[in-house]
């Protein structure tokens, strides 16, 4: 059995709300993606977040959550599907955690230059 782990896309936001674009973003990111996982039996879109990061108040964020099975595979797919369906695949930050533990998410790709940590 392979292990699961959560996996988390997120995007910066100008606002704790977020805009009308935003909020288009988030559902088509998680149809997107919910159907992808579904499709190669990799996992589930679990929910998503949207406001201030928990890190950096002033910081605003959407964080989509995933639990997926297969980390290396999903994480390509996740990425694949976003670029090809031109959902904002060059803002996002894709980190991921073992599922059931109480750790700390890993950045496992962002797409833009610089970014060597991740907070949710």
């Amino acid at each position: 059995m392979t292990e699961k782990h959560w996996l988390v896309v997120q995007y910066p936001l100008k606002s704790a709300k977020g805009s009308k674009r935003d909020q288009w973003l988030k559902e088509k990111v998680m149809e997107y993606l919910e159907a992808a996982l579904t499709q190669h039996d990799l996992g589930e879109v679990d929910g998503c977040d949207l406001g201030s990061s928990v890190a950096d108040p002033n910081k605003f964020v959407l964080n989509i959550f995933c639990v997926v099975t297969d980390e290396e595979r999903s994480i390509a797919l996740v990425k694949k599907v976003l670029r090809e369906s031109r959902l904002d695949y060059t803002r996002i930050i894709i980190a991921t955690m073992p599922y059931g533990t109480e750790g700390s998410y890993s950045l496992k790709y962002a797409s833009k230059k610089g970014i060597t940590e991740f907070s949710l």
